[in-house]
């Protein structure tokens, strides 16, 4: 069944920003819009995905289509990353089994907000929109922290980080620039707790996301406008709930 892949994907607070940001919403599928849909004068232009164009539910395999309609159902839209791999079953399957594994690790000390910080970092070294944009919105809810994404966007050296994320970046930007890695670096992360398994992880992460943002070059991928604002403001419910 698809619906255990989709929640080890996004963690479920994430589900539930997502679905309350837009409810109800629908995809938008084929690059020149949906399936059997009429664009009028007064509509606004489809979303760009890719440059590659991106297949109709009904041409791809049943798995895929089950994961992605649960992922668009509980969120409220579909990651442009989906319809982008989608149109090669064998890569989008083996993509997010590795990504499932590095984002979702059951152990070690990584919490899910530094893996998505570990994303953005490296990305933006990589100048990778897709990833930067997406990620930071990741981050920003699983941190509850609005303004400590967009900080290490800007420049991570001066961003409001504790000596334990400084420690985390300077050894995934290390990883992800092809440094040299030395001695000093994993000595560098014990200072802070982390250990050399959480070395792998971290070092695992940027190397993943670094395929994966020229992926994104590659096909000029393109965020989803949903992500830009997602946990940037607290929802009406939560803002009820601090009265």
């Amino acid at each position: 069944m698809a619906s255990g892949r989709v929640l080890k994907l996004f963690h479920p607070s994430a589900f539930k920003l997502l679905a309350s940001l837009r409810p109800g919403c629908g995809s938008r599928w084929a690059a020149a819009g949906t399936e059997g849909s009429r664009l009028f004068s007064s509509d606004a232009p489809p979303e760009k995905v890719s440059r590659y164009p991106t297949p109709y539910r009904k041409d791809l395999p049943y798995d895929i289509v089950e994961l992605m309609e649960e992922m668009e159902s509980k969120g409220g839209f579909l990651p442009n990353v989906f319809k982008v791999l989608s149109r090669r079953p064998g890569e989008f399957r083996a993509f997010f089994a590795y990504y499932n594994e590095l984002m979702n690790r059951e152990n070690g000390r990584l919490t899910k907000a530094d893996c998505e910080l570990i994303v953005v970092a490296t990305s933006i070294h990589n100048k990778c929109l897709y990833c930067v944009v997406a990620h930071s919105a990741l981050h920003r809810i699983y941190s509850k922290k609005p303004t400590l994404a967009d900080q290490v966007i800007a420049n991570y050296e001066n961003a409001e980080l504790s000596p334990r994320q400084r420690a985390m970046l300077d050894f995934a930007l290390a990883v992800c620039r092809s440094d040299t890695i030395t001695e000093q670096h994993f000595l560098s992360l014990e200072e802070v707790g982390f250990d050399r398994e959480d070395a792998w992880d971290i070092g695992a992460i940027a190397a993943f996301f670094a395929m994966s943002n020229r992926l994104a070059h590659l096909t000029d991928m393109r965020p989803n406008n949903e992500f830009y604002n997602l946990g940037r403001v607290p929802r009406d419910k939560d803002k009820g709930q601090g009265r």
